[in-house]
């Protein structure tokens, strides 16, 4: 007998985990189906900004003006896993307009300080050479000022955990792993739900549901054929570099060799940098970083900050981006707006779609995309996911008295704080209970055992990369090799498994791992 539902989401990305809490708080029975883990595609190879989208300013206000306000919902709703990037961006001498761009920049930015106060921005500043080295020694000798603004990082992939676990806490039904394989259909068409293949243990289930939501990203295309609809798509593919550790005190921004601007930015404790935008025509599960894409950012950079290449860089990840279809701009141009889709007039009524968008603005489309549900199911429950804290989110606790509870060092406690803001007290009652826990698993992020044993117990931890996403742990300097084996043993105690399935485990994260190393 399948399983019944009021809406299916299919996806476990930032949307559709948003979608599936946005839904659940409204009350309707939820099931989110995702064939990965969470934030597994490409919202985990987002740039991980919560930004104002300035580089939209003069084409699309409107999609800046919805980032701001909504960056500023989401520092209220998980202020714990946010974290502030200033901007500086550099101007040259060997530009023939080099001051006269110094003024405009200035006049750009401060065109953007309308919204800054939305997200609790600060404004635009205009430096002098000297001011300007002296907040970032690294730049180019030729700098003759620069311009700063302010944006938002956030962590992604706790972002999408967080939404997961509170669309389940308000009764949805998370279903990782588990492969869409085809549509329930009526004799009329109408889309009744999905079959879903568990990919752990093989076995298909049928899912019912009144609606079936599609937030697949730049699956979404592909998904809504199986079904005889369509998804206008023009899939874009973005790579990033990651140092070891910081290496600038700001973000800075730079033009690459074809007029693009990229940038370096300091992220938590690496470098990253980013990020390439190109039409792509593959598989998105398959999506790699090539040599020439790493040497076009490298170059780019070394414009702005010539000792880029002393640095070690330590991985080259990549993603796909499910931007709206449009034929002609160069791909940088295409607009970050999104759109919803009903698929009634193409014959699959009871889908819907979403295609489009950025992470700045996921929670306010998944808002438009509840709506849009609840309407159809006659559901007059307003949204609260601006207001509703996210799981951490009510309050964020001093790490100074997590770490004396707990008796772990500082910077491990405001670490773990970052990642679960107020759960970090669960933990650190774990530690209590058995004070064993609290001995170091991963030294570079650090991650404790009991914070590992948190997250594979209440956080849907199958494999070292899922353990990666919640902790970082095997995220740092030393990329897993002071932790992975450790990590490993402990995941496997928990499947029952010996030391043949940790060696599998380790080989499948060592994997991971050297895919975003070879290029």
């Amino acid at each position: 007998m399948a399983d019944e539902f009021d809406l299916i989401v299919i996806g476990g990305g930032v949307n559709g985990a948003g979608i599936a809490r946005d839904a659940a708080l409204r009350g309707l029975k939820v099931a989110l189906v995702e064939k990965k883990d969470l934030g597994a595609g490409t919202s985990g190879a987002s740039s991980g900004m919560i930004h104002g989208g300035v580089r939209y300013l003069e084409t699309d206000r409107e999609v800046t003006k919805k980032s701001c306000e909504d960056s500023g919902y989401i520092q209220a709703i998980a202020p714990h896993l946010l974290f502030r990037i200033p901007f500086l961006y550099p101007l040259l001498s060997w530009s023939k307009r080099a001051r006269l761009m110094h003024e405009l920049a200035y006049v750009y930015f401060k065109a953007y300080d309308r919204f800054q106060p939305l997200k609790r921005g600060k404004p635009a500043t205009k430096l002098t050479r000297d001011e300007a080295l002296l907040l970032e020694p690294g730049l180019h000798p030729a700098t003759i000022g620069g311009v700063t603004t302010d944006e938002w990082a956030i962590n992604v992939f706790r972002l999408c955990a967080l939404n997961a676990l509170d669309a389940q806490a308000h009764g949805a039904t998370i279903l990782l792993r588990h492969e869409v394989e085809q549509f329930v259909r009526a004799p009329d068409g109408t889309v009744l739900g999905v079959r879903a293949r568990d990919l752990t243990t093989g076995r298909t289930r049928e899912i019912r549901a009144r609606l079936t939501f599609n937030a697949a990203g730049p699956w979404a295309g592909r998904l809504a054929g199986m079904a005889g609809a369509q998804v206008k798509l023009r899939p874009g593919k973005g790579i990033h570099l990651v140092f070891d550790r910081r290496i600038v005190n700001y973000a800075l921004l730079a033009e690459s060799i074809d007029g693009r601007q990229v940038f370096i930015e300091p992220y938590g404790q690496q470098t990253w940098i980013g990020t390439t935008d190109d039409d792509y025509y593959g598989d998105p599960g398959e999506v790699q970083a090539t040599h020439d894409e790493v040497e076009y950012l490298l170059q780019a950079i070394e414009t702005v900050f010539p000792s880029v290449r002393r640095h070690r860089l330590v991985r080259a990840f990549a993603g796909v981006r499910p931007t709206l279809h449009r034929y002609g701009p160069f791909e940088s141009d295409l607009s970050r707006d999104h759109a919803v889709f009903d698929h009634t007039a193409e014959g699959a009524p009871g889908l819907l779609s979403i295609g489009g968008g950025k992470l700045a603005a996921y929670r306010v489309m998944a808002q438009e995309a509840t709506d849009v549900v609840c309407r159809k199911l006659s559901v007059t429950v307003p949204c609260r996911t601006h207001t509703s804290p996210l799981p951490g989110g009510e309050a964020t606790p001093a790490p100074e008295a997590v770490a004396e509870d707990a008796g772990i060092d500082r910077y491990a406690a405001a670490r773990m704080v970052h990642r679960h803001g107020n759960r970090a007290r669960q933990i650190v009652e774990r530690i209590k209970r058995n004070p064993r826990e609290r001995r170091t698993l991963c030294a570079c992020e650090p991650v404790t055992e009991a914070e590992a044993r948190f997250c594979i117990e209440t956080e849907w931890v199958h494999t070292l990369e899922d353990l990666r996403r919640r902790t970082n742990c095997g995220d740092g300097p030393c990329q897993g090799a002071r932790c992975a084996r450790q990590a490993a043993w402990l995941l496997a105690g928990y499947q029952g498994g010996d030391a043949a399935l940790a060696e599998a485990l380790l080989a499948r994260f060592v994997t991971a791992r050297w895919r975003e190393q070879a290029p």
